[in-house]
């Protein structure tokens, strides 16, 4: 039986997760430009190279954690296992060593190589958990909502500490703040993946014969129509949303010209995350998942559009507006991660193979695909409407920056839902396609 407190315990996993991914989303392209010197065309370029290395490898990591049979099971150990290299390797990335311009661009290219893998190493086996945790489909929401719920506590944390923290550190000096509030961080992070190990059990498991090559699984999961849209969908969204969020400390210092509010608005924003996961689960007991993900893209898209329009001394309404966007994108955002486990048992209906792992980093793969070249669009349109850090700018770099905070990610909602009307696992054939495995389990 999956308790209330396995759920919780699973859902920490991504609070220690989110304290890493949130920062690098909310602050590393300005800790990059601002504090570490580093022109924001390369900094594009580096998040784009970057991350497309490291999205290569999430495949791979898929298949081990399939492969993986240790007295833990398939996917736990890995949050043992790597706890401490992902504090670790968390802390060397905000670490501004004293270095030529060409050994800055090296560094955060080798460090920031290294956090994408270490995380790709324990994330991707943390997501697959999420669908060994039970068969049941409305258990599987439950689960995400759980999981962003604390997942989003997690970036809430990094939005409303983290200036604070480097000011308090730094006493003036940011780089060195950054640097000790990573360390406080990323010792949170540790505790909480370790009480997600312990506290939580896997119970789906793979058929006992299955023992395929990466080749092979690569091959039946190209099959899997609704895995396909939902690969499509995850590039599309995750490229829109990180363009916005990358941009809204910008957004905030130069649009709306009040920069001691950074905190503020990005704080804002992640209660409205929250709120939104929370209120997954029970939109998806009224609602089909399917219709519900798409008229929220479609929500999304002109809650954005809004923020354009707004005159930028409406300091209220421009904050009203993002917490609205927030609430209402990442309230699709556990629909997304338990359509993931849906189109699992899809492909073992159609193949009888269950292809967890694979499943969960192929998916990954296109999202941090998306990750890569929101953070990369970010910079590179920075560059090109004339962005220099920490100097008076321009009204048509301000227009720039507007612009590409809220009409641009506008159109990527719209694409997504626009991707996801191909998608056919509503919640009637998911119930004919579970009620056909359990009787071809108990047989």
């Amino acid at each position: 039986m999956l308790t209330k407190k396995e759920k919780i315990a699973y859902g920490l996993g991504d609070t220690a997760s989110n304290i890493i991914f949130q920062t690098v989303m909310l602050f590393l392209t300005f800790f990059y430009t601002d504090i570490f010197g580093i022109s924001p065309a390369i900094v594009g370029t580096l998040f784009l190279i970057v991350r497309v290395v490291d999205a290569v490898t999430d495949p791979l990591m898929g298949a081990l954690t399939d492969a993986t049979h240790s007295k833990y099971g398939s996917y736990r150990p890995y949050l043992l296992w790597l706890a401490l290299p992902f504090g670790l390797i968390s802390v060397i990335t905000f670490t501004t060593p004293d270095l030529s311009n060409t050994g800055k661009v090296i560094y955060a290219f080798v460090t920031y190589t290294l956090l994408m893998l270490v995380y790709t190493a324990i994330n991707i086996p943390y997501s697959a958990l999420g669908g060994v945790l039970s068969r049941d489909p409305n258990q599987r929401v439950s689960i995400q909502s759980y999981r962003f719920v604390f997942g989003m506590l997690g970036g809430l944390l990094v939005s409303a500490c983290t200036l604070p923290l480097v000011e308090w550190f730094g006493q003036g000096d940011n780089a060195k703040g950054y640097q000790l509030t990573m360390v406080a961080m990323s010792s949170l992070g540790v505790v909480l993946f370790l009480i997600c190990f312990r506290f939580t059990k896997e119970r789906v498991q793979a058929p006992q014969q299955q023992a395929l090559t990466l080749k092979k699984q690569l091959s039946t999961l190209w099959q899997n129509g609704p895995f396909k849209v939902l690969c499509a969908a995850a590039l599309m969204l995750l490229t829109s949303m990180v363009l916005r969020t990358t941009l809204a400390i910008y957004y905030v210092k130069y649009v709306l010209g009040a920069t001691e509010l950074v905190t503020e608005f990005i704080t804002l924003g992640m209660i409205g995350n929250i709120l939104g996961c929370a209120c997954a689960q029970p939109l998806s007991k009224r609602i089909d998942k399917k219709t519900a993900y798409i008229y929220l893209q479609y929500i999304s898209a002109a809650i954005s559009c809004l923020a354009f329009w707004l005159p930028s001394e409406q300091l209220f309404l421009a904050f009203a507006v993002y917490f609205l966007w927030c609430f209402f994108t990442q309230m699709a955002t556990p629909l997304l991660w338990a359509k993931m486990a849906d189109t699992i048992d899809y492909g073992q209906w159609q193949s009888g193979q269950r292809l967890t792992g694979i499943v969960y980093a192929s998916v990954v793969f296109f999202i941090k695909m998306g990750l890569a070249l929101g953070g990369a669009i970010a910079g590179w349109l920075l560059a090109f409407y004339d962005y220099q850090a920490n100097a008076a700018l321009s009204v048509a770099t301000k227009d720039g920056i507007l612009l590409s905070f809220t009409l641009y990610p506008a159109i990527g909602s719209v694409l997504v839902a626009l991707i996801m009307k191909r998608y056919i696992l509503d919640n009637q054939t998911l119930q004919q396609i579970n009620a056909e495995l359990a009787l071809k389990s108990s047989h």
